[in-house]
C-alpha cells in the first residue's frame, strides 16, 4: 500500500498505520537536558572541587524540515602549579553555527576551582575556593537556574584545603580549617529519566587537602571528581567538576557535558547523537557535537505492536487470531536496607523471568475489547517508615505479580516481601524473600549490615556477608518483541554503610549508603527500588518501577 501525502480519509490512516506506512505528523516541540561540561579543579596543597556544569531542562519548538546544530561542550582543564582550573564549556541547543557555544538555549560551563588561597570560579555551578593558614576565600557563584555556589574556604592551624565545586542539587560543602580534615565534597547533581534511565548529572568536584591520604574529599553524585593525589576526573559526559589537586598534585579535568532531545511517539523524524527507543519517546543522545536533521520517518516498533504504558483497553483489530505477549509487574520498593524484586515477567516471546521458558500465544477475537492493567512500583520511604511492593500487570489471563518490597525498619525489623521476584534481606536478616515460578528470582540473603540485593527477572539478588558492599540486584531479561532489544526486571541493589549495591540490568535502582537517598527503578521496566542504609532518621529507599504491557498480534 503506499505512503499517503496530502490530505487523509480515517480508513486510509487505519490501514496505513497497520502497514506501519503512517507516519504521523513531525514534532513541533522537543524536550531537552542540556548540561554544561564542568570545570577544572584547583592544584596545589588544597585546590578547590570544579564547579559542575549548568544544567538546563525544558521545551523548545522547533520547525518541520530544519536542521538543528547542537554543541556539548568539554570539561576544564585542571590547575597546574600555582594555576587555578580552567572554566569547562558550554552546551548548546540550536546553536549559532557548528561547534558554536552561542545560540538559542545555552547551559553554561561549570566555574573553575581555586589554587593557592584563591577564590572559586563563577560558571553554570561555581568552583570552590582554597584557603590556607589564617586566610579565607569564597566559591564562585553558581548561575540561577543552572547549578549552585562552590563552597568557601577558611584554613586555620597550617592546614590548607579546598572547598567543594557546586552542583546542580546543592552548593558545594564549605571548608573549615580541621573541621574538614579530607577537604570538603562536591555538591550533588540532579537526576533525569529523560534518557529512558534514571541518570544523575552535574555533580561538583570534591575540594583537595595537604594533610594525609586520601588528601582530598569525594565528588558530588552525578559524576562529580574526587579531590585526592592526583584529584580525580569529572565523569564523561554528565558535566561533573574535576576533583582539587591535594599534597602538591595538579588538579583534574571536569566531566564533559550532554545534550539529550526527545519526543513522544515510536517514529525517527531525525538523525543525530545516539537514536533509541525508550518509555514511548524517540531519544536522541548527543555525547559530542553534532547537528539534529530531518531524515525519512522510521518506526521503531515492528509492525502490528502496540505499548502500553498505563492502563487501558485493547480491541482487537479485524484479522487478529492471536497475540504474543510481554507483561510485566510494577516493581517493589527498596527498604532499609534490602533491594526491592523485579515485577514478574511473563512473556511468549522468549524467555520469561525465573528461568521459565516461552509461554503459548494467546488466542483472541476481532472485535472483542480487552482490559490492560499496567502495574504501578512500590513506594519507598524514610527511615522508620513502610514501603510498599509493586502492583500487578495484567492483559487477558495473563498476570505478572508485582515484584516485593526489601528488607525494611519500621519501628522493628520487616521480613522482605515474596513477589514476582523477592524482595532482598535487610542487615540483621538472613534470608531473601521468594519469586514466583516462572516470573523471577528470589532476592539476595544477608549476614552483615549490607543489604542483599532484590531478585531480577534473569538472577537471583546477590547475597552479602560481613562488613562488604551491598548485593547488586539481580539482573533483568531482555526482549526483541517490539523489534530491538531491551532488558527490563532488574533488581535493587542493597543499601549499605560503605559501598552500596548497583542496580540489576534492566531497571533496577542501585542502593545507597549512609543517609542517603537510594534511585527508584526506571518506570515502564519493573525495576525494583535500590535499598539504603540508615540508624537515625536520614534517607529513603527507592520506589519500584511501573510495569509495562506489550503486545504484537497476527
Amino acid at each position: 500500500m503506499p505512503t499517503y501525502s496530502g490530505m487523509w480519509t480515517l480508513s486510509q490512516v487505519s490501514q496505513a498505520v497497520k502497514n506501519l506506512n503512517w507516519t504521523g505528523v513531525p514534532p513541533s516541540v522537543v524536550e531537552y537536558l542540556i548540561v554544561a561540561g564542568g570545570g577544572g579543579g584547583g592544584a596545589s596543597n588544597g585546590g578547590g572541587g570544579g564547579g559542575a556544569g549548568g544544567l538546563l531542562a525544558g521545551y523548545a519548538g522547533i520547525t518541520t524540515g530544519t536542521s538543528y546544530f547542537v554543541t556539548v561542550g568539554g570539561g576544564g582543564a585542571g590547575g597546574t602549579g600555582a594555576n587555578n582550573g580552567t572554566v569547562g564549556q558550554n552546551s548548546v541547543f540550536d546553536s549559532a553555527s557548528s561547534g558554536a557555544f552561542t545560540g538559542r538555549i545555552v547551559a553554561s560551563g561549570g566555574g573553575y576551582g581555586a589554587t593557592n588561597t584563591q577564590n572559586g570560579g563563577t560558571g553554570g555551578s561555581g568552583g570552590g575556593a582554597c584557603a590556607a593558614t589564617s586566610s579565607s576565600s569564597i566559591g564562585g557563584y553558581g548561575i540561577s537556574g543552572q547549578g549552585n555556589s562552590g563552597g568557601k574556604a577558611s584554613s586555620i592551624t597550617g592546614y590548607i584545603g579546598g572547598a567543594g565545586g557546586g552542583g546542580a542539587g546543592t552548593v558545594g560543602i564549605n571548608l573549615s580549617g580541621n573541621l574538614n580534615v579530607s577537604g570538603a565534597q562536591g555538591g550533588s547533581g540532579v537526576a533525569s529519566a529523560i534518557s529512558g534511565t534514571v541518570t544523575t548529572y552535574a555533580g561538583g568536584g570534591g575540594g583537595g587537602y595537604n594533610v594525609a591520604a586520601p588528601y582530598g574529599s569525594a565528588g558530588g553524585v552525578g559524576g562529580g571528581g574526587a579531590g585526592g593525589n592526583p584529584g580525580t576526573a569529572g565523569t564523561a559526559n554528565t558535566g561533573g567538576g574535576g576533583g582539587g589537586g591535594g599534597n602538591g598534585s595538579n588538579g583534574a579535568t571536569g566531566g564533559s557535558g550532554t545534550v539529550v532531545l526527545r519526543y513522544p511517539g515510536s517514529i525517527q523524524y531525525f538523525t543525530g547523537g545516539t537514536v533509541a527507543y525508550a518509555a514511548g519517546y524517540v531519544v536522541h543522545t548527543f555525547t559530542s557535537s553534532g547537528t539534529l536533521a530531518p531524515t525519512t520517518p522510521t518506526n521503531f516498533l515492528a509492525a502490528n505492536v502496540i505499548v502500553f504504558f498505563s492502563s487501558n483497553t485493547w480491541t482487537a483489530p479485524a484479522g487478529a487470531t492471536q497475540v504474543q505477549f510481554l507483561v510485566i509487574g510494577g516493581g517493589g520498593a527498596g527498604g532499609n536496607s534490602g533491594g526491592g524484586g523485579a515485577g514478574g515477567y511473563r512473556t511468549s516471546a522468549g524467555t520469561s523471568g525465573g528461568g521459565g521458558s516461552a509461554e503459548s500465544a494467546l488466542s483472541v477475537t476481532a472485535g472483542t475489547t480487552y482490559t490492560v492493567t499496567v502495574g504501578a512500583g512500590g513506594t519507598g520511604a524514610a527511615y522508620n517508615k513502610a514501603i510498599t511492593s509493586g502492583n500487578n500487570s495484567v492483559f487477558s489471563t495473563i498476570t505478572s505479580t508485582g515484584g516485593g518490597a526489601g528488607g525494611n525498619y519500621n519501628g522493628s525489623a520487616i521480613a522482605p516481601v515474596s513477589g514476582g521476584s523477592g524482595g532482598g534481606a535487610r542487615s540483621g536478616q538472613t534470608t531473601g524473600a521468594a519469586g514466583t515460578a516462572n516470573q523471577g528470582y528470589a532476592g539476595g540473603n544477608c549476614t552483615s549490615n549490607a543489604g542483599g540485593g532484590g531478585g531480577g527477572a534473569g538472577a537471583v539478588g546477590s547475597s552479602t556477608s560481613g562488613e562488604t558492599p551491598g548485593g547488586a540486584g539481580g539482573a533483568g531479561v531482555a526482549s526483541t518483541i517490539t523489534g530491538s532489544s531491551v532488558t527490563r526486571g532488574g533488581g535493587g541493589g542493597g543499601g549499605s554503610n560503605t559501598t552500596a549495591g548497583a542496580g540489576g540490568s534492566g531497571g533496577g535502582g542501585a542502593g545507597a549508603t549512609g543517609d542517603n537517598n537510594a534511585t527508584s527503578g526506571t518506570a515502564f521496566t519493573g525495576g525494583g527500588g535500590g535499598g539504603f542504609r540508615a540508624d537515625t532518621g536520614g534517607g529513603s529507599g527507592g520506589n519500584g518501577g511501573s510495569g509495562i504491557v506489550i503486545i504484537k498480534w497476527s
